[in-house]
């Protein structure tokens, strides 16, 4: 087997690894997203949303509500910092295990833990998520946000029909799917079980840290940032 085929398999494989942990990450995700919309009754991790809640609440004279709306764009923020500075000693399975221990205690809070707070905690942990797998090969990837995603698929499609692209952007549609699939299966928990449906997200979160720690060190440096 020449140098080159050699190469070209390992990348394959690499790069293969890469789009399983994103489908999990994104199923994860939706998930939660779903579990802590039913629950709470606001996003959290679709920041746009909530920017606009925010706004429209502070239209209508809802101070209070606009507040806390805008308190979980700060942590939100906070999240992805978080994320950022435990990947860029543990990786990826750090900021999974983070994000587990997080959801733990947001779904261990049950009824005796205020609405508020378990917002923010679980906005918290999708703020941590974002910074697990930032990019395959060079190719930015989204976790909790997918309009990015459609965004580079549609540019993707445009430059491929065109002509002046490659194949690469067909990636994009993995964290959709993900998050979809994530997003029904969460929904269904939700309305089967209520706030103890988190507990869902939690576990599965533990799982993909235990996952991610078994992908060789060398190629999940490739997934997080820079």
């Amino acid at each position: 087997m020449t140098f080159q085929r050699r190469r070209r398999i390992i990348t394959r494989q690499r790069t293969g690894t890469a789009l399983l942990v994103v489908a999990l990450i994104s199923f994860l995700a939706g998930m939660t997203d779903a579990i802590g919309l039913l629950t709470v009754g606001d996003f959290v991790s679709f920041m746009s949303g909530n920017t606009t809640r925010a706004a429209t609440a502070l239209a209508d004279g809802s101070i209070l509500r606009a507040l806390v709306l805008l308190g979980s764009l700060a942590v939100f923020v906070i999240g992805n910092a978080m994320g950022t500075i435990v990947a860029s000693r543990f990786r990826a399975v750090g900021v999974l295990c983070s994000v587990a221990v997080i959801l733990t205690v947001a779904a261990a809070g049950g009824d005796h833990l205020p609405n508020v707070p378990r917002f923010y905690l679980i906005v918290l942990a999708m703020g941590v998520v974002n910074a697990s797998v930032e990019h395959i090969e060079g190719l930015p990837i989204g976790l909790t946000y997918v309009t990015g995603a459609l965004s580079r698929f549609g540019r993707g499609l445009g430059r491929w029909i065109i002509g002046t692209g490659n194949s690469q952007w067909t990636m994009q549609i993995v964290p959709w799917v993900g998050m979809l699939a994530g997003a029904v299966v969460g929904a269904l928990l939700e309305y089967r079980f209520g706030q103890a449906s988190l507990w869902a997200p939690a576990i599965l979160a533990g799982l993909l840290c235990i996952l991610v720690q078994m992908i060789p060190g060398r190629w999940s440096r490739r997934y997080a940032q820079r």
